[in-house]
């Protein structure tokens, strides 16, 4: 089990694989993302972006291979000397995970809650935060995404952009390193989107997170991504600067992909 970590990297995948029975969704991947990078990932369905992404939260474990977070083993930890590692555990996983933010594609908000109790319910019962505390950084979060107005509102008084704003704070509010974002315009109405996406383009320029996005929305990618990779089949086809990938991709499957998503 390879077992090297590089203090640089704000995340490393070693080789990494997962299968779902006999579907190899990820094969072999190397990838490396630096601190304060956004990273995007594009590609057809199926070729293993969100897995990426769940692989980060643990809601999926590798098959083979290390994920590395902070130069530290994340889906691995050592046991007994030399250095070994074994799969993680739970009690090793919770307090990693508390660094990493996502936003999925429903907004999965508690609907017998306020926005402004969204919002603060894990920093509460998670970090241990006062709740006072946990309020004015709610409230300050609530700003960012154009919502201060909206703190008393349950979320079914919300329209689906305003939701998933909310959603965005919530990930936020836990003062993560890392924010995944997975195609988070896909469950919302096309004349939603622009909303949602002006919102996250503020938060990449007002912040140092190091950001991971699955999107079909390539005007998004190509203003906030430092890099974009093509996925095809479980790896990364190509990658680059979005005026790079986007205009002038190398590979052919990347314009056929490019072309039908425009």
């Amino acid at each position: 089990m390879p077992t090297d970590t590089r203090p640089g990297d704000k995340v490393r995948f070693t080789r990494v694989t997962k299968r779902f029975g006999e579907n190899t969704v990820l094969d072999g991947l190397d990838l490396t993302v630096a601190p304060g990078e956004r990273v995007t990932l594009i590609g057809p369905s199926g070729s293993g972006k969100t897995t990426i992404l769940r692989l980060l939260m643990t809601l999926e474990r590798v098959t083979d291979g290390v994920i590395q977070v902070d130069g530290e083993p994340f889906s691995h930890m050592p046991a007994g000397a030399g250095g070994k590692l074994v799969p993680a555990n739970e009690r090793y996983l919770a307090p990693r995970r508390r660094h990493i933010g996502m936003v999925f594609q429903q907004f999965n908000l508690f609907p017998h809650m306020s926005v402004l109790a969204n919002v603060m319910e894990a920093p509460v019962n998670v970090l241990g935060l006062d709740k006072d505390e946990a309020a004015a950084r709610a409230r300050e979060l609530l700003g960012l995404v154009g919502l201060a107005d909206k703190a008393d509102a349950h979320p079914t008084r919300l329209s689906g952009g305003q939701q998933q704003r909310v959603a965005i704070a919530r990930a936020l509010a836990m003062r993560p390193g890392i924010l995944l974002l997975d195609e988070v315009t896909s469950a919302l109405d096309p004349e939603l989107v622009a909303e949602v996406l002006d919102v996250l383009r503020d938060v990449a320029g007002s912040t140092d997170l190091t950001m991971l996005c699955v999107t079909h929305e390539m005007g998004f990618a190509r203003d906030v991504s430092d890099r974009i990779l093509m996925f095809d089949e479980g790896r990364v086809l190509e990658s680059g600067p979005p005026e790079k990938l986007l205009d002038a991709p190398d590979h052919d499957r990347t314009r056929t992909f490019l072309g039908s998503i425009r």
